[in-house]
């Protein structure tokens, strides 16, 4: 398609992609990890023994975080971790991935991607046909969200799958990561037909 071969002669800096990449790494983490300090652990509100003449160190409670079961130093808490990235960055970053991968020729476009009926067997055909099968880790990119064709592919080990971006932000489109990690990248043309109008609009 003429969209994808204006596409291949896009060249994008690779500190644009680190940035985005790591952006959507740390934007998908839930940063509720939570660890209790000394004074937040139950018990230890007495000294385990005098402070003198024992032979041992002082110490003041049997939570302190050299004991088994005190509270930790510098406890973790929740968080947020996102960070921003403006759209047109994050924009040049996906075009600049998706260029990479077909100028390395990474990626197959096929007609559609439909199945009847929820069939991994129907699914496992359709990559191989498409001459994606005996790749490792698989990026399969929907024209829009489809219940079947996700139940179809999603018992087969490193096949993710993915909807092209939409003017609505809806489902789950691909992001600049799903594009490296790839080793196979399977467009259907009305994924690309979307992305175009997508892109062509700002």
């Amino acid at each position: 398609m003429a969209f994808l071969d204006d596409l291949k002669n896009l060249n994008v800096s690779r500190s644009i992609l680190h940035r985005v990449v790591t952006a959507e790494e740390a934007n998908s983490r839930q940063g509720t990890q939570s660890a209790r300090t000394r004074s937040e652990t139950r018990g230890g509100g007495r000294k385990p023994y005098k402070q003198k003449k024992t032979g041992n160190a002082r110490q003041g409670t049997i939570r302190a975080p050299h004991y088994a079961h005190g509270g930790m130093a510098l406890a973790v808490k929740p968080r947020d971790y996102v960070k921003k990235v403006n759209k047109k960055e994050r924009r040049l970053a996906l075009a600049g991935a998706l260029a990479a991968r077909l100028n390395d020729g990474d990626v197959v476009t096929v007609d559609k991607i439909q199945f009847g009926a929820p069939r991994t067997k129907d699914a496992i055909a359709m990559l191989a046909k498409a001459g994606v099968g005996e790749a490792r880790r698989v990026l399969v990119v929907l024209a829009e969200e489809d219940a079947v064709a996700y139940k179809s592919f999603r018992n087969i080990p490193g096949v993710e799958v993915r909807v092209a971006p939409n003017k609505e932000g809806r489902g789950q489109a691909f992001s600049t990561r799903d594009l490296l990690v790839a080793h196979k990248i399977v467009l259907a043309k009305g994924a690309i037909e979307k992305i175009e109008e997508v892109w062509a609009n700002g």
